[in-house]
C-alpha cells in the first residue's frame, strides 16, 4: 500500500524540468495558438451538429455555456499546476506529486480518452469535411473506405438493446490524416507549432467570416422552440438533452489543458502557461457560443446531424464562395486539433516512460531531431487505426467522460497540494480559494452523469483495464518504487 501512494518529490520534478532534452521553443502566442488551434476543432466543425440535432437544438448555446464554466474552473486549477510544475506529463504528474503513483498512472489512462481518442474522434470529423469537399469536386470515394467498421445506436443502447455490429468498412482518410500528422511530429515541435500558427489563423478568419456573413440572416422561427421537449425515457432535448450536448461538447475545449502538456519546451513556463491556457478558454468559448448562434439561427437544428453541419448550413445562403471556404477552414481546422491532441499523447507518454510507468522506448528522444520519435510513431499508429475502426459519437462519449474525470482530479489535486505544501512559490494562484477547485469537482461529476450510457464501459471495464496494466506491468517498472526498495 505505501508503495501505491508513493509520491515523486516536488524537487525531483522542477530537477528533471531543468535538465529535459527537449527543445524550448515556445512562446506565450505559441502557446496561446497551441490551445486554439485544439479548442476550435471538433466541437463547432461536427459534434456541434450532432449534438443540437440529437439532444439540445437551439439550447446547444447554453451547453457551450455550461461546458464553458465548468472548463473555467479546471482551467484555473491547471493555470496554478503548470505555473508551480511546468512539466510535460501536464495532469499525469500533477496527480504523481499529489496523489501518489496509482492516481497518477489512473490519470495517464484517462489522457488516453483525453488526447490519443479525442485525435481519433477529431480524425472521424475531418474525414467527413473532407469526403464531401471532394464530392463537391467531383471525386467520388467508395462508402466502404469512409465509414467505420463499428456502427452504434444510441437508443438501442438505452433501451438496453444491442447497440454495436460490424460491417466491411474503414475510414481510410481519417486512417491517412493521423499518420501524416504523426510524420510532421516526429521531424519536430518548432516545425510543428509553425504550421499550427498558420492553421489556426486560417480557421479563425473563416469563422469569424462565418458568423459576419451569416448574422443578418438569423431567422428567430428557427429558434423556436429554443428547448425542445424532452423525449421521456432519454436523454434527448429539454433539460438532460442540454446538459448531455454540454458533457460531450466539454472535450471540445480540452485544447487549454494540451497547453499544459508543452511546459517543458516554453520559453517561461512559470508566466506564459496561465496565459496559454487562460487566453485560449476565453477566445475559443465566445467563438463557439456566436458560431452556434448562427448556425441554429440559419438552419432548424434537426437538419444538421450531418458529417459538415457547417457547410451545410452556408449552402442555405447560396453563397458559394463561403460554402467552399467553411470547407476548407474544417479540413485545415481540424488537422491542427489532430496536431496538438497528438502532441499532447505523446509528451504524457514520454513522462510515464521516463518514470518506468510504461517501456523506456517512449521517453526515448531521437539525438538529431530532439523528439521522441517512436513514441510518436506509436501513439500515431494506434490513433489511426482507432480512427479508421470506430464511429464518431462513441469516441466522442468516452472522450468527455474521460476528460471531465480527469479535470475533477487535477481540482482536488490544487486542494491536496495547498493543504501539504502551503508554502511552495506559485507564480500563479487560483482566485476564490477554495471555491474554485470545489466548485470544478462538483460541475464535472455533474455533467458526467450526462453521458450515463457510457459509465458502465468507463468505470466496470476501461478504468480496470488500465489496473491491470499497472500491477502486472508498471509498479514492478516505477522507479519511484525501486527506489524506496
Amino acid at each position: 500500500m505505501r508503495t501505491l501512494l508513493i509520491k515523486k518529490p516536488i524537487a525531483q520534478i522542477q530537477s528533471e524540468t531543468d535538465g529535459c532534452e527537449l527543445r524550448r521553443s515556445l512562446s506565450a502566442l505559441n502557446l496561446v495558438s497551441l490551445g486554439i488551434g485544439c479548442i476550435v476543432g471538433a466541437g463547432i466543425f461536427a459534434l456541434v451538429g450532432e449534438q443540437s440535432a440529437q439532444y439540445a437544438g437551439p439550447a446547444i448555446m447554453i451547453s457551450f455555456v455550461l461546458a464553458a464554466i465548468v472548463c473555467v474552473f479546471a482551467a484555473l486549477c491547471y493555470a496554478e499546476l503548470a505555473s508551480t510544475l511546468p512539466v510535460s506529463g501536464s495532469a499525469y504528474t500533477y496527480a504523481y506529486a499529489t496523489l501518489g503513483e496509482l492516481a497518477a498512472w489512473i490519470m495517464g489512462w484517462l489522457l488516453i480518452l483525453e488526447y490519443g481518442i479525442a485525435a481519433s474522434t477529431v480524425a472521424v470529423s475531418w474525414s467527413g469535411y473532407f469526403v464531401s469537399f471532394l464530392k463537391d469536386v467531383g471525386i467520388v470515394i467508395p462508402p466502404a473506405l469512409t465509414s467505420p467498421t463499428i456502427l452504434y445506436n444510441a437508443d438501442a443502447a438505452q433501451a438496453g438493446l444491442k447497440a454495436v455490429s460490424f460491417v466491411n468498412a474503414f475510414d481510410l482518410p481519417a486512417f491517412a490524416s493521423v499518420i501524416a500528422l504523426t510524420g510532421l511530429l516526429i521531424v519536430g515541435v518548432k516545425e510543428s507549432a509553425t504550421v499550427n500558427n498558420i492553421i489556426v489563423a486560417i480557421k479563425l478568419l473563416i469563422l469569424v467570416l462565418l458568423i459576419v456573413v451569416g448574422f443578418p440572416h438569423i431567422s428567430a422561427a428557427n429558434w423556436h422552440p429554443f428547448i425542445p421537449e424532452h423525449i421521456p425515457g432519454t436523454e434527448r432535448y429539454g433539460w438532460p438533452g442540454i446538459l448531455h450536448a454540454a458533457a460531450v461538447i466539454s472535450f471540445a475545449f480540452v485544447g487549454f489543458e494540451a497547453v499544459s502538456t508543452a511546459a517543458q519546451e516554453a520559453h517561461n513556463p512559470q508566466k506564459d502557461m496561465p496565459v496559454g491556457i487562460l487566453g485560449s478558454l476565453t477566445i475559443c468559448t465566445v467563438l463557439y457560443i456566436l458560431v452556434a448562434a448562427v448556425l441554429t439561427g440559419i438552419i432548424s437544428y434537426t437538419q444538421l446531424n450531418v458529417a459538415d453541419p457547417l457547410a451545410v448550413a452556408v449552402d442555405t445562403l447560396h453563397i458559394s464562395w463561403l460554402k467552399w471556404l467553411v470547407k476548407v477552414g474544417a479540413i485545415v481546422g481540424l488537422f491542427s486539433v489532430m496536431l496538438v491532441l497528438l502532441y499532447g499523447q505523446t509528451r504524457i507518454f514520454y513522462s510515464m516512460g521516463r518514470d518506468g510507468l510504461l517501456p523506456a522506448l517512449f521517453s526515448r528522444v531521437h539525438p538529431r531531431l530532439k523528439t521522441p520519435h517512436w513514441n510518436t510513431a506509436i501513439v500515431g499508429l494506434v490513433t489511426a487505426l482507432v480512427a479508421g475502426f470506430t464511429p464518431i459519437d462513441i469516441l466522442a462519449d468516452l472522450v468527455s467522460l474521460g476528460t471531465l474525470l480527469a479535470f475533477a482530479i487535477v481540482c482536488f489535486s490544487v486542494l491536496y497540494l495547498r493543504y501539504t505544501r502551503p508554502d511552495m512559490p506559485r507564480v500563479f494562484k487560483v482566485p476564490f480559494y477554495p471555491v474554485t477547485p470545489v466548485l470544478g469537482i462538483i460541475s464535472c461529476v455533474w455533467l458526467m452523469s450526462g453521458i450515463f450510457n457510457m459509465m458502465t464501459l468507463l468505470f466496470e471495464y476501461y478504468i480496470p483495464a488500465g489496473l491491470l496494466i499497472y500491477f502486472f506491468y508498471s509498479r514492478k517498472h516505477s522507479k519511484m518504487r525501486k527506489s524506496i526498495i
